[in-house]
């Protein structure tokens, strides 16, 4: 008799919910979903409202529509109406107002509070008990990239599952190392979004990779000829890249199923772990100097490869390549692509479920930080920065990634580093690259390989010597 009553009360609820609208209706059908061996399943849009609904949102604002530039909402790309948030939080001001002077100011009270701020608001935080991952050879083989003989090593990092079957994570990663190497090489880490075609070569990052540029060696190629090894890290295989595989890859393994917390890390953070994981192999693997280790990306993983160069200090350099927004183009501009369009059902599973209130009710202003406090997370360590010129990247908006490097100068000059040295947006083609942040726009478009010869020679002067370790 319980039963049936039991069955009568889901009906009622079930037609209450539905009379309440379509809200309602779907986060509870979210509520009610499928699941597989204990995972939940939920659509990308049953949990994006099911964020939405746990933040008491009704509405977002819409993006940017590249589509109908002259729309209501069409994408801008006028310089003039640009900046209307033009102060920028200070990244040396204390949440309580107070400046930090010193270096180790910085090390131990400024910089863990704009961690805080973007594990709780902008990427998520990475759970205290991620599960081990071990690291497997799976093959090795002799061949030759363009004219240099290499020796290429397949490897598979298993992540413990035993807490939690029903998810399985086998991270995907090759190391290419010159077979000539008379010792330890510099290595750049390339994040993309899957392992290569047989026979072909792995590009740095998805689309718009090498090959997309202009004609000449790939990127992979103009690494070896200075003597440095490369590897190609398939973050799909660390993070699906879509909203409806939250509760699979790591992400999922480490919630055991379940839907993310307000707060827990979204699919950025969870491949820039998935960096750092790989880092965690170079440091066992006597081919590698894994104290001249640097990541790369482009558009999507070029997010990823500044976030994990903030976070993890072991990396030695990064080039973030067209990044955007979610990168390091500044969250208050109103250029390209905005906060809205991250925050909408295609990409918002790249975020912490908190950074949705920024597209509704609260604004981007009302962050309480932006994107040049991510470049200063990675100080005193070198950044390069490249784009497209505006009228072949202005979704990735190069202006407002440029200024976030502009203002993550005065953190670098604390720790007794260089800035870019000007205010000034540069014309295209011109490299910055005289101080410890270095910018560059290319005129290619949409591409990273462009940028790739001025980023090797910047990074030159960094990768032939041991870095010192960070004044704490």
């Amino acid at each position: 008799m319980s039963k049936l009553r039991s069955a009568r009360w889901v009906i009622v609820l079930a037609l209450l919910t539905m009379a309440a609208g379509p809200r309602r209706g779907v986060a509870f059908q979210a509520s009610q979903t499928a699941t597989a061996g204990g995972s939940a399943l939920l659509t990308a849009e049953q949990d994006h409202q099911r964020l939405m609904d746990l933040l008491h949102i009704a509405s977002l604002r819409p993006g940017a529509d590249q589509k109908n530039p002259q729309g209501p909402n069409g994408v801008n790309f006028d310089e003039s109406k640009a900046n209307p948030y033009p102060n920028l939080p200070d990244p040396l001001a204390l949440n309580n107002g107070k400046k930090v002077k010193t270096a180790k100011a910085w090390w131990g009270q400024r910089r863990p509070e704009i961690v805080e701020l973007f594990d709780r608001e902008i990427y998520g935080r990475v759970p205290k008990d991620v599960p081990k991952v071990k690291w497997e050879v799976t093959a090795t083989t002799n061949g030759t990239n363009g004219d240099v003989p290499v020796v290429t090593k397949q490897l598979v990092g298993h992540v413990d599952n035993s807490a939690y079957p029903p998810v399985s994570v086998d991270i995907q990663l090759t190391l290419t190392t010159p077979a000539n190497a008379v010792g330890p090489v510099p290595v750049m880490l390339l994040l993309g979004a899957g392992p290569p075609p047989a026979g072909r070569a792995a590009p740095p990052v998805g689309a718009g990779g090498p090959g997309r540029g202009p004609a000449g060696p790939s990127a992979q190629q103009l690494i070896l000829a200075k003597g440095w090894g490369y590897a190609s890290l398939s973050t799909s295989s660390v993070q699906a890249d879509n909203g409806a595989g939250l509760t699979q890859g790591i992400i999922g393994l480490a919630n055991k199923g379940q839907p993310r917390k307000l707060d827990d890390w979204g699919v950025l953070r969870a491949w820039a772990w998935g960096a750092s994981r790989a880092l965690d192999y170079f440091e066992s693997d006597k081919s590698v100097d894994a104290r001249r280790v640097g990541v790369a990306g482009h558009s999507r993983w070029g997010k990823a490869s500044v976030i994990a160069m903030a976070y993890d200090q072991r990396f030695a350099i990064v080039y973030d390549s067209s990044s955007g927004e979610g990168g390091s183009k500044l969250h208050r501009r109103n250029w390209g692509e905005l906060v809205e369009n991250i925050a909408g059902r295609g990409e918002y599973h790249w975020m912490a479920g908190n950074f949705l209130k920024y597209a509704g009710p609260l604004h981007w202003n009302d962050l309480p930080v932006d994107s040049h406090e991510l470049v200063a997370l990675c100080a005193p360590r070198p950044v390069f920065i490249g784009a497209g010129t505006l009228t072949g990247d202005g979704w990735a908006d190069p202006k407002g990634m440029f200024l976030a490097a502009v203002g993550a100068g005065p953190v670098y000059k604390l720790l007794g580093k260089k800035d870019l040295g000007t205010t000034e947006f540069p014309p295209g083609e011109t490299a910055l690259v005289g101080g410890d942040v270095a910018y560059r726009e290319h005129g290619g478009g949409h591409t990273d390989l462009p940028n790739w010869p001025t980023f090797l020679a910047f990074a030159d002067r960094y990768m032939k010597i041991t870095r010192e370790p960070n004044p704490r």
